[in-house]
């Protein structure tokens, strides 16, 4: 069993054909109906730029712990200046479901541009949640510009995506009302995103049983990153060649899938904003990571995600299709992710 592949250069491409816009919107559909994952290709990014986003990721992650601390993240509020989202995470500081995840990250957001800036609690000079400034580290060097000059080319490839879900919600609900198909395009013109450059070291040996007291059994529950669905619209990742990590829970609650890394392709799946949308139309899919293999692995997630105040509520064709009462009675973006930041992405 693997997950559907997504050609979405029709939504790319200005002389497209409607009848290819078409179909690879319904595929889109189906994909996101039975899986809420697939993989994208023909999405204009070259191979070559994205190996070079890997390999900086894995020159950063192999640098000393005394340098990589100094682009660490700080809680919103606090002396350091940090805002409680943005900047590199140590090994084991990341904890899903009650279990701390064994990798190490950076985040980084969208600069808040969309409104002006509150004092953070700390008083004159600290940051509110959230509305810091990225923190890029000195070494690689190059990695800033390559970096935001990725962000450009990724954003392009999500709004082309969500373009794409617009189209495949309209035909899905087709007969239940008008439906906007630029309804997410419009909520996500200024996607408030976020990227994470992440770095998983072989489970079996993470952690040492004479440093932790771990036992045999403790290390086979162990994970890179713990069972979890995304909490916006769209993730687009990119990872090195390391089989057999990523793993998607088909929908029979029972099955989990290898999404193996294509070459040239992003994984693509969709949040639970995307979910509340389409009022469950769409279900956002457990996923998680588990790393046996051999070597260091690197990916770099791009999270393409509403603006910070779009309104996110089930649309009313969607909530007639579904034949469900709405999921939720809806809220801003900001005020979901501000929910996440304050408790830690619980």
């Amino acid at each position: 069993m693997s997950l559907p592949t997504i050609d979405i250069s029709p939504f790319l491409n200005p002389s497209s054909t409607a009848a290819s816009r078409k179909q690879t919107a319904q595929a889109i559909n189906t994909a996101c109906t039975q899986y809420g994952f697939f993989y994208l290709t023909n999405h204009g990014i070259p191979t070559a730029t994205q190996d070079h986003i890997i390999s900086l990721a894995r020159s950063f992650f192999a640098l000393p712990l005394s340098q990589k601390l100094q682009i660490k993240r700080h809680d919103a509020g606090g002396p350091e200046g940090g805002d409680g989202a943005r900047g590199y995470q140590p090994m084991g500081d990341n904890v899903t479901a009650g279990r701390r995840d064994m990798h190490e990250a950076v985040d980084w957001y969208r600069e808040w541009d969309h409104a002006a800036k509150t004092e953070g609690s700390g008083g004159k000079g600290t940051s509110a949640p959230l509305q810091g400034t990225n923190l890029w580290p000195s070494e690689p060097t190059d990695l800033k510009d390559v970096y935001e000059e990725y962000v450009k080319q990724v954003l392009t490839v999500g709004e082309a995506v969500v373009r794409a879900m617009g189209v495949a919600i309209a035909l899905l609900c087709n007969g239940e009302g008008e439906v906007d198909d630029e309804v997410f395009v419009k909520s996500t013109d200024m996607s408030f995103w976020v990227m994470r450059m992440i770095g998983y070291p072989k489970l079996s040996s993470s952690v040492a049983p004479s440093e932790s007291g771990s036992t045999a059994a403790d290390m086979e529950n162990e994970f890179s990153c713990g069972e979890h669905t995304d909490y916006g619209c769209i993730t687009l990742l990119l990872t090195d060649p390391t089989p057999g990590a990523l793993q998607v829970l088909h929908k029979d609650g029972q099955t989990w899938i290898n999404a193996d890394p294509i070459p040239g392709a992003f994984v693509v799946n969709i949040g639970d904003m995307m979910e509340r949308w389409t009022n469950g139309l769409w279900k956002s899919t457990k996923h998680r990571v588990i790393h046996r293999g051999d070597g260091y692995r690197v990916s770099v997630p791009f999270f393409y995600e509403p603006n910070f105040d779009a309104v996110v509520e089930p649309l009313g064709a969607c909530v007639r299709k579904s034949g469900r009462e709405p999921v939720h009675q809806g809220s801003t973006y900001g005020e979901h992710l501000l929910g996440k930041v304050l408790s830690n992405f619980y």
